[in-house]
């Protein structure tokens, strides 16, 4: 900064201003200190900044699968609201590994992020006390924090996945399977409540067999699909729990001869395009990104007095394949 001012024979706090977008500068003068900083490849130690200020201007985003089409738009709604704030976004994944979210988590904290947003992969985050103590902001999205009092944004997944298999039952189906994600993850408890209360409202008694959670991966699914699929009495609809369920589901359905019902929860990229196309119960999951990002920093700001959960609502898109009437 000594540089700066000398060469545009200017003082230090002049060369401050200009740096750090401050008032108080004449339009000339901004023009030959920004000269300087060009001219001398000047840039501004954040470190330094960060001593003084006690804040980094950076936050975290801990995702579950950096791989999932869903969290693209959520992290980049995050990054925006950031942005807006002047803030850069750090982001990792933690695999759906409850101890690598932990270790990711703790090592942001270490890197001293203003704060933190957390799609949770475990449901302990007691680990996080003492950081929430010291000042880093958190908000969990997608899913509720565990065993402590957090900030979470979150979407209808009971509602969403009532209305959806409300929606086969209206179009006649009585047999309709539920393929959902592992049962100790808050969304996959969630939706499979939501098909239990709408079996329930219909009047129509759950079986087990109609029922499968567990691991997202194709196999898994096929397998689940295909019993529920076999026997005298098969299953004459599916509702899916998530995208990635959905997906392997369609490719199951692509290789039998008789029409199957499906609605899934989430939307996906060419699901419109399918034919049929693919009726789902959609989140915004930009929406949850942005509304998450917005309340950490008014924790920030000192605008948010106590922990609060905001539920988002879903909406059903229906485009054929939830409509399809029971074969038998």
């Amino acid at each position: 900064m000594k540089d700066v001012a000398t060469s545009a024979g200017v003082g230090l706090k002049t060369v401050s201003r200009v740096v750090n977008g401050e008032p108080g500068v004449t339009p000339d003068t901004e023009r030959r200190v920004q000269a300087a900083i060009d001219a001398l490849g000047f840039r501004r130690n954040d470190s330094a900044r960060v001593l003084r200020k006690g804040r980094t201007a950076s936050i975290g985003l801990v995702l579950e699968d950096l791989a999932d089409p869903f969290y693209g738009p959520l992290s980049r709604a995050v990054e925006e609201v950031a942005r807006a704030h002047g803030a850069l976004l750090i982001n990792g994944s933690s695999a759906e590994d409850p101890d690598r979210e932990q270790e990711l988590a703790l090592a942001l904290c270490a890197r001293r992020v203003d704060g933190l947003v957390i799609i949770p992969a475990g449901d302990d985050h007691r680990y996080l006390e003492p950081e929430i103590k010291a000042g880093v902001a958190t908000v969990f999205v997608d899913r509720p924090a565990g065993k402590i009092d957090a900030d979470a944004v979150v979407s209808d997944s009971f509602g969403g996945a009532r209305d959806g298999v409300a929606h086969l039952i209206a179009h006649g189906h009585r047999r309709i399977g539920f393929i959902g994600d592992r049962p100790n993850i808050h969304t996959a408890a969630e939706r499979l409540r939501g098909y239990r209360a709408a079996m329930a409202d219909a009047g129509i008694p759950v079986q087990d067999a109609w029922m499968s959670l567990g691991a997202t991966d194709p196999e898994r699914v096929r397998r689940a699909a295909a019993e529920m699929l076999s026997g005298p009495e098969p299953v004459t609809a599916f509702f899916a729990g998530n995208n990635r369920v959905t997906v392997t589901v369609v490719r199951v359905l692509s290789e039998r001869p008789r029409p199957v019902a499906l609605v899934g929860f989430d939307d996906f990229e060419l699901a419109d395009l399918l034919q049929p196309g693919v009726t789902v119960v959609a989140q915004d999951a930009a929406q949850l990104g942005r509304t998450a990002a917005q309340r950490l920093f008014q924790q920030l700001d000192g605008v948010l007095a106590s922990p609060e959960r905001t539920v988002l609502p879903t909406r059903l898109i229906t485009r054929g394949s939830g409509e399809l009437p029971p074969a038998d």
